[in-house]
């Protein structure tokens, strides 16, 4: 199957007027129909970054895209006009933000904002466009859906107005579909029917996803395939069960360790204890010279601080930029 989006060495840079530096740092990657890739790592790894540069909204001048390209069906999007982005986002690509309470329009009602979508097909009655609101609503479940269309924003709790945001991303039966954090501030029941809610429309209109989060565990039920972002770029690659199962890079090992149930129990006491990455994600601009996970890194060597591993095949299809992978020697 081909992929229905491939990103080549996408870079993203920020423009301060002195200096120019890279916010997302040549990461490659593809995403097929029907399939789910979760891009996972801490907050300010440039996760959501990526997501805006897919949907062409970055704030630019003062970030753009400064190289690479992003081949939708073959269509090289990153350089398309903006006439041509907003006709790809009216149908083809669809995006879930972070806080589905500020995307939301305050001054106008559920129903005006989801049929806002529709009518620009240009051939749905007045009557279609109601009927279609109301079947994308209790698609994804919202209590009484005919009441609560006429609502405001206001008036929905967090979780109704996630349902809200994906009723309308799904609005146009899009080809690609970026979730990005869409479990944000939800509590444990409902992030569980957000993701069910996504599964099954995928399962019904063959779509991709792309699911940006750094909630592992929803990463590992839903994906196929991962990409662990640091610092701008992917360290580690591969089928979700293989990076899940048998992490390679340092970073991903300590992310896994970090969640419970996943970290080893203590003998003596039966208590499991979490993992710790010392240290924090480096700004962007104040990238060491080698590797940028270096500072944090339990198997740091001289090299590491002075030379900058590249993602590499690692086996199979997975792929690992670290000269000392956990389970390998150095590459």
């Amino acid at each position: 199957m081909s992929a229905t989006l491939d990103v080549r060495n996408l870079l993203v840079e920020a423009d301060t007027g002195k200096a120019r530096f890279p916010l997302v740092d040549g990461i490659s990657f593809s995403v097929e129909a029907g399939s789910t890739l979760a891009i996972v790592g801490e907050s300010g790894c440039g996760k959501s970054m990526t997501a805006m540069s897919l949907m062409r909204i970055l704030p630019e001048p003062a970030v753009s895209i400064g190289g690479g390209e992003i081949l939708f069906d073959g269509e090289d999007i990153a350089k398309v006009s903006e006439t041509r982005m907003c006709d790809l986002r009216s149908h083809a690509l669809s995006m879930i933000f972070q806080d589905p309470i500020a995307s939301l329009n305050p001054v106008k009602t559920v129903f005006q904002q989801i049929a806002e979508a529709l009518r620009l097909s240009g051939n749905l009655s007045r009557t279609e466009v109601k009927a279609r609101v109301l079947e994308l609503l209790r698609s994804v479940r919202l209590p009484d859906a005919e009441k609560r269309m006429h609502y405001y924003p206001h008036k929905l709790s967090g979780g109704q107005c996630q349902r809200v945001m994906i009723a309308m991303a799904l609005a146009r039966n899009p080809k690609i579909l970026i979730a990005d954090e869409p479990t944000t501030a939800l509590d444990t029941t409902v992030q569980a029917q957000v993701m069910a809610l996504l599964k099954k429309a995928q399962a019904e209109t063959g779509m991709a996803v792309i699911l940006i989060t750094h909630n592992l565990a929803a990463a590992a039920e839903a994906a196929k395939t991962v990409a662990v972002m640091y610092a701008g770029r992917i360290i580690e690659h591969g089928p979700a069960r293989q990076v899940f199962l048998d992490p390679r890079h340092p970073y991903t090992v300590g992310l896994l360790g970090a969640i419970p149930g996943i970290m080893p129990v203590d003998a003596g006491d039966g208590i499991g204890r979490l993992t710790e990455i010392p240290g924090v994600v480096p700004r962007p601009g104040t990238l060491p010279l080698g590797c940028a996970f270096a500072p944090r890194c339990s198997r740091l060597s001289e090299r590491c601080s002075e030379e900058r591993p590249e993602l590499q095949v690692s086996d199979g299809e997975r792929k690992v930029a670290c000269f000392h992978p956990v389970g390998e020697g150095a590459l």
